[in-house]
């Protein structure tokens, strides 16, 4: 920040140039819901009929928001609380939400990077350490309690979260864990030391990254075997669903809005940097339309990734009881294949149907594999790892998907701490002698040490209560109270005039209509059906339990909405 020669007031810092403010905007927009969340909604949604209220929720809901929150920072040039404290004071605790809400949500959002790096750091080790069971203290047999589970599941909640019965029980820090934190909190700091200076110049990397290893996966996926089948079943719609299901449509609204990550304070503040003369209409679009197009494009390589993984379940199943009627009725080996399997079973259970239903054979069904879901930290942690083991050079798969993951939550994690520090400045509660390097890095060494309570052996259920209550509701309430008091505060006419001015052009009808009634409505439909749905249901902090573990079906410990 500097001062200007003639009038000695303040110069608010600028974008190097357009591409710098857009890379910030798209990396901290598209974040790990992108990869971990939408592919779940689609796959339990009917497939491609899940895209129906989705899109319609991002053309009534989410673009009107991210327009108008671009716009009202540009045009005001100040953080969150500038913004709405300057059209009614009565408006400043919109902003101080906005704050409080970046805040918590980047404590528990980094702790999510702590994971990835922990899994970043064993992704180089042959065989990799989630592939196999440990030996047990005397080294004589595999660990009893990864037995009774599976390696992978072992390895997330035991080796790495070393998880307690309850969140009643703290248990105690696990060092590995504060020291992934501390590293990811350095890294964000480091990235943030300079202001907008220095994150725009790592989205270069931070936001182009992931969309390159989404590619590779991407060109490597589609050649594994049961690719196609996972396509398949992603794309395949069941309009019944929609068209049945309320639910649906509540989640297609929760998920574009939560997606764009609008009501967090960031996009106001990084479009404030922008001169007042540009196109913000057109960088809502664009930033808007990128996010879902990457929602979907990660949605073809996980789930290409996810259909080899349930074809290998399936081979093995089938591998199983291959062998189980070789050896009952005394056939030759390769008598009986995988491709003949049905024609051989239907054979003998036609001739021999009581010595066959007194077999112990599964029931190896395709599509009961591809049935099986998984969101956040179940895709990342537990199924995705699972897949990765069977893909050849493993190792290589894992560090990219890793370091994929660490640069979608970094760019992200920028508008979260955005979103804390430019009100700060905007409310001049920082003596202006203080560097601005210096207040980074107390705010950071600050949400380290409380982040300290996810490094607890109670940490994960933590996370678990952050994300369903912070990232939830307040963000619909402070993006209602967004859009009326800009529209019905500052006056749709006031509004226009503001665009007029930085755009050359009146905001078109379709524009207010979704402003003055459209977008506030569905806010408050989302966030009356949303209060009623979880009043309806009874939460759960499930624990750490071989047999309730053994299917990542069954696995609760996953990520509902944020990002």
């Amino acid at each position: 920040m500097g001062k200007t020669k003639d009038s000695g007031v303040e110069e608010r810092p600028k974008w190097d140039n357009k591409v710098q403010y857009l890379l910030t905007c798209i990396g901290f927009a598209v974040g790990l819901g992108n990869v971990w969340r939408f592919p779940y909604l689609c796959q339990i949604y009917g497939g491609g009929a899940f895209l129906i209220p989705y899109l319609i929720a991002l053309v009534f809901e989410g673009l009107p928001l991210l327009y108008l929150e671009l716009a009202i920072g540009q045009r005001l040039r100040r953080g969150s609380i500038g913004v709405w404290t300057s059209i009614s004071p009565l408006l400043g605790g919109v902003g101080i939400a906005s704050l409080v809400v970046s805040f918590l949500v980047g404590l528990f959002y980094n702790t999510i990077l702590a994971w990835v790096l922990w899994y970043f750091f064993h992704s180089f080790q042959n065989p990799l350490p989630w592939s196999q069971c440990p030996l047990n203290e005397s080294r004589t047999s595999y660990n009893t309690e990864c037995e009774k589970s599976t390696p992978v599941n072992y390895f997330w909640y035991r080796e790495t979260l070393n998880v307690t019965a309850d969140i009643e029980d703290s248990g105690s820090l696990q060092w590995w864990l504060v020291v992934c934190l501390a590293s990811a909190w350095s890294i964000v700091f480091f990235c943030f030391i300079k202001g907008i200076k220095s994150v725009g110049k790592a989205v270069y990397v931070t936001a182009t990254f992931p969309y390159l290893v989404l590619t590779i996966f991407l060109v490597r996926a589609l050649t594994l075997p049961g690719a196609t089948d996972g396509l398949v079943y992603l794309f395949t719609p069941d309009v019944s669903i929609i068209l049945k299901n309320p639910q649906v449509w509540l989640d297609a609204a929760t998920q574009i809005f939560f997606s764009l990550s609008l009501a967090f304070g960031g996009l106001i503040a990084f479009s404030s940097y922008n001169p007042e003369k540009n196109n913000c209409e057109r960088d809502a679009l664009l930033v808007g339309v990128i996010n879902s197009a990457t929602s979907l494009y990660a949605s073809i390589s996980i789930f290409s990734i996810l259909g080899f993984k349930a074809n290998n379940g399936y081979t093995a199943c089938l591998n199983e009881n291959v062998l189980v009627l070789t050896n009952n009725f005394e056939l030759p080996d390769q008598s009986i294949t995988v491709d003949n399997y049905n024609q051989w079973f239907d054979y003998l259970n036609q001739t021999k149907p009581e010595e066959v239903s007194s077999l112990s054979l599964k029931e190896c069904v395709l599509q009961t594999f591809l049935d099986q879901s998984a969101s956040g930290t179940g895709l990342a942690f537990i199924v995705f790892t699972e897949a990765v083991i069977a893909m050849p050079g493993s190792q290589v798969w894992a560090v990219l998907f890793f370091v994929m993951l660490f640069s979608l939550g970094l760019s992200s994690m920028f508008g979260n701490l955005e979103g804390v520090l430019t009100p700060l400045y905007d409310m001049a509660l920082i003596p202006k002698r203080i560097p601005n390097a210096v207040v980074t890095a107390i705010v950071c060494l600050i949400s380290f040490a409380v982040s300290l309570i996810f490094a607890l052996g109670s940490g994960n259920y933590w996370v678990e209560v952050f994300n369903g209550y912070v990232g939830s509701v307040p963000l619909l309430i402070i993006a209602f109270f967004e859009i009326t008091g800009v529209i019905y505060g500052r006056g749709m006419k006031t509004f226009s005039d503001d665009i007029y001015f930085m755009t050359g052009k009146r905001p078109n009808i379709f524009w207010k209509a979704c402003w003055t009634v459209i977008s506030p409505l569905l806010l408050l439909v989302v966030l009356v059906a949303y209060v009623v749905l979880q009043a309806r249901i009874k939460p759960s902090y499930p624990a750490w339990n071989p047999a309730y573990v053994n299917s990542f079906v069954q696995v609760k410990l996953c990520f509902s909405y944020t990002y």
